[in-house]
């Protein structure tokens, strides 16, 4: 598992490069074998309660960040089944690739070429399979099994991560990402205010609050 602390980004400029250099790096891997960060945006996958929800809770992660992956692992299932399987919050996960960036990347697309009914699914795959991803398995070869699990076939995962136009929408997304703000993974927001513990205490504190007043 790779680094201790939440990846931060250098800059805008490295930031700006990512499409070219995801493409690249994408077609690479097939050929081997709104500012408002609490508003709803465009390319947005949530569960829980409908847009519009009185309590909207927005987390910016990638796939590729070992402290995301932890928060699936150890949080996510009891903030799920308190507060998005009761429909009290709209949940959001909203993409921001961390190095490997291309990995990051392809495997975003792959989740949202795999559909919405298994796009979390895949997004939490992905983070659980991070020991091979960082331990010598062929990225490769762990995001093909993860799209074939989803029903995917090789041409399928293929078309799906040297997708042009779908690459050119994430990275529109990544740049609404930091025009709001976000230097970090994860990242969590609570009705648009950012809130630094991600602990479900922290986020309880939030959120039964904004219920309240709401």
């Amino acid at each position: 598992m790779r680094a201790s602390g939440p990846f931060k980004y250098a800059s805008m400029s490295r930031r700006a490069a990512v499409t070219g250099t995801a493409l690249a790096a994408m077609a690479m891997l097939a050929a081997c074998s709104g500012a408002q960060t609490g508003a709803p945006a465009e390319g947005d996958m949530a569960l829980g309660a409908p847009e519009g929800a009185k309590v909207t809770v927005v987390e910016y992660a990638s796939v590729t960040c070992s402290h995301c992956a932890a928060w699936q692992a150890q949080v996510y299932p009891e903030f799920k089944t308190k507060y998005v399987d009761t429909n009290q919050v709209r949940y959001v996960f909203r993409e921001f690739p961390t190095a490997p960036e291309s990995v990051a990347v392809a495997g975003f697309l792959i989740a949202r070429c795999a559909g919405p009914d298994k796009y979390f699914p895949v997004i939490h795959e992905i983070m659980a399979s991070q020991a091979e991803i960082f331990g010598g398995v062929p990225p490769r070869s762990v995001l093909l099994r993860i799209a074939n699990g989803a029903g995917l076939s090789e041409e399928q995962f293929q078309a799906c991560v040297t997708d042009a136009d779908a690459i050119k929408a994430m990275d529109t997304r990544i740049k609404s990402a930091l025009d709001a703000g976000v230097t970090g993974t994860p990242y969590f927001m609570v009705n648009g205010e950012h809130v630094a513990d991600s602990s479900l205490s922290g986020l309880s504190e939030k959120i039964d609050a904004a219920i309240a007043a709401s």
